[in-house]
């Protein structure tokens, strides 16, 4: 393997199927792959998650950055029935408006989360819920008021961080306000400059100032900021987080086989326009075939100088800084003691009941 592809790799999170690591997992870790995201379909119990991990890090032998999706409400791979502590959607936290709080709840699902073996939590959402018809945001916010989710989201993700996770605020720059759901569709918002930085912008801003550890973009077209391109293959879109937030931190892309971008570029196309743009790390959630053909066309494009070297080096770099989070194998033996605690369960019950309903974000990662 050169180190080129190797370098490539190193910008990949990939996902697989089942329980256990398949022999299409291991190949593209041995590739150099940065990490892998997990979905209730690799999880069992808290146990198996905790076995999985140690693992995948030991065969890895090197750092790797093992991640979920783990909000709370809707989004949570990680269940009750599995062993873990389930919290209410973060609308609960907003409702409160207690910082203290938040970051209480931050350090919870961290502690959970690094006893067994996750490093990266894709949260917390900081999108600003202005549009109730929204399909696929809703109660994932924490308001529809900027200030609270600036505040609460910033607290959040301390939390997170001081457990020893890292968090990522999402989905730059900004899903809350549309009525089309990424997963299924490409949406469009309309709204100027001024409006991003008076609503949707504050949010990343604070999480940027609170020393968040990634931020991951949107597949939404902004029109005041790029006609025809959705953030992750907008530049003008990641200029404003770079030199507006003031964030200069891996910035990560949604799953690339969500159809707001798979219907309408091919994937070979998305990964050089989006690093290009700006974007250092990428999530492939579905098939090996689509994740080789991603590297390979990076590979290529490198190669050709469709992509300067010194940009990949940057990326890499930033994805560097994000495998810093990249703990230990962990002990399958110790996981469940660190699991639904009673400060967990008490902390879980002052935020009030559990609300069934479909994870959102599975029709398009999971």
């Amino acid at each position: 393997m050169s180190t080129l592809d190797a370098d490539c790799a190193g910008l990949f999170t990939v996902a697989f199927d089942g329980p256990r690591p398949t022999p299409e997992l291991r190949e593209l870790l041995a590739r150099g792959a940065a990490g892998v995201i997990l979905f209730s379909r690799n999880v069992e119990s808290a146990e198996q998650v905790a076995e999985l991990s140690a693992t995948l890090k030991r065969e890895a032998g090197r750092p790797l950055l093992l991640s979920v999706d783990q909000e709370g409400g809707r989004v949570a791979r990680l269940r009750a029935r599995h062993g873990f502590t389930e919290l209410p959607p973060m609308r609960a936290l907003g409702d409160r408006g207690d910082e203290a709080l938040a970051r209480q709840v931050g350090a919870l699902l961290g502690r959970e989360l690094r006893a067994v073996g996750i490093d990266l939590d894709y949260a917390p959402v900081v999108d600003v819920d202005t549009n109730p018809a929204n399909p696929v945001i809703g109660d994932r916010a924490f308001s529809r008021d900027p200030a609270v989710v600036a505040r609460l989201g910033a607290a959040l993700a301390g939390g997170l961080q001081s457990a020893g996770v890292a968090a990522c605020a999402k989905h730059f720059p900004g899903h809350g306000d549309t009525s089309q759901d990424s997963h299924l569709e490409l949406p469009r918002l309309p709204h100027g400059v001024e409006r991003l930085r008076a609503v949707e912008l504050p949010p990343f801003t604070a999480l940027v100032r609170a020393g968040v550890a990634s931020v991951m973009t949107a597949h939404v077209v902004f029109e005041a900021l790029d006609t025809s391109r959705p953030a992750t293959l907008s530049a003008p879109a990641l200029r404003l987080l770079r030199e507006e937030c003031g964030f200069d931190g891996p910035v990560l892309a949604d799953d690339l086989e969500m159809k707001a971008l798979a219907a309408h570029y091919p994937v070979e196309e998305i990964v050089v326009e989006a690093v290009n743009a700006g974007v250092d790390g990428f999530l492939l959630c579905h098939g090996a075939e689509v994740q080789h053909r991603a590297l390979e066309a990076l590979r290529r494009a490198v190669e050709r100088e469709w992509i300067p070297r010194e940009r990949l080096a940057r990326a890499r770099a930033r994805m560097a800084r994000l495998l810093a989070w990249a703990g230990p194998p962990p002990d399958p033996r110790l996981a469940r003691a660190a699991l639904r605690t009673p400060a967990h369960l008490a902390l879980a019950e002052r935020l009030g009941p559990l609300l069934a309903a479909r994870d959102p974000t599975e029709r398009g990662r999971g």
